[in-house]
């Protein structure tokens, strides 16, 4: 395992830059064209992309496909790996394949459960959960060495990311639940989507207290909403996501056709507010199906490539 960065993010990430990452939505398309037309336009925006696996228990297009697709076309990934469909075992091989095809940002979650998805009668898997498959993967990464105690021919250069969401009780958990990934071998952290700023902030400040002003880098989730109407269905049925009534509030204002151009403004105005505070490592935009709306973000919150010095 070598001692410089590993990827661009990593590099990125541990100079203290601030850095942009965005998620692509994973198409359901058997050709790979559309994957690499969504993920082009968000490119010249981020340091890397995400890619999802099956998010909402809902099956796309395969998160270790789409990553090679995006690494040939020079567009750096971050691959999520969740509990839910994958065994230790099939962790363990996915990973050392996709090493092979390129991917070095690998970043672990626990997943939504099969009840979310369009499958409810499948048999969920959860052998492991977000922190032990950080474990498994930093022992293949620190160990060079299967769970079992067998050996690979070298050990893999990986970045390991996790997940962390301020917005959902217990709210004093948060900071610790985080520091236990980080300990279980996660070197960068995502938020789940930021609308409540006022939360994000006692959360971080907690943070800095725990860590003594030195956090993991962190990157603060954030998207538009397209409507009213969407941000409700988004609160109710994306587990973890916490839409005040203000926000729904300030975009209801609008009439339907004008909504769209509020969601935007609204991410905006907390992509504006997140620059400022200290502990944030840069920002993780989330635009469903909405890509083309990261460009528009990006420009207006003078965070992009170029006002960056890319």
């Amino acid at each position: 395992m070598t001692n410089k960065p590993v990827s661009n993010l990593a590099q990125r990430l541990e100079k203290g830059l601030f850095t942009v990452t965005a998620e692509v939505t994973l198409p359901d398309s058997i050709e790979k064209e559309a994957l690499v037309a969504r993920a082009k336009m968000l490119e010249p925006y981020c340091d890397a992309i995400n890619i999802t696996d099956s998010t909402g228990a809902v099956p796309h297009f395969s998160n270790i496909a789409a990553a090679s697709i995006l690494i040939e076309n020079d567009i750096e990934p971050i691959i999520q790996f969740s509990c839910r469909d994958r065994n230790r075992i099939a962790v363990q091989a996915d990973v050392i394949g996709a090493h092979a095809m390129g991917v070095r940002n690998i970043f672990c979650v626990t997943g939504d459960g099969v009840q979310t998805g369009d499958h409810p009668e499948a048999k969920p898997v959860f052998d492991l959960d977000s922190v032990t498959l950080l474990t498994t993967i930093n022992h293949l990464k620190t160990k060079g060495k299967f769970l079992s105690g067998r050996e690979l021919d070298a050990k893999p250069d990986l970045y390991l990311g996790a997940a962390v969401n301020p917005f959902v009780p217990p709210f004093e958990q948060r900071a610790l639940r985080l520091l236990k990934k980080q300990k279980a071998g996660a070197s960068f952290f995502q938020s789940q989507y930021c609308f409540d700023i006022e939360r994000f902030e006692t959360f971080l400040d907690r943070l800095m207290e725990l860590t003594k002003g030195s956090p993991p880098p962190l990157l603060v989730g954030v998207g538009p909403l397209r409507s009213a109407r969407f941000a409700r269905w988004l609160r109710e049925n994306v587990p973890g996501v916490a839409v005040p009534d203000s926000i729904i509030e300030k975009i209801e204002k609008y009439p339907r056709k004008e909504q769209q151009k509020a969601g935007v403004e609204a991410c905006i105005e907390i992509v504006e507010t997140i620059k400022t505070l200290t502990g944030v490592a840069g920002i993780h935009v989330m635009a469903y199906n909405w890509e083309s709306s990261v460009s528009e973000i990006i420009e207006a919150t003078g965070l992009s490539k170029t006002a960056r010095n890319i």
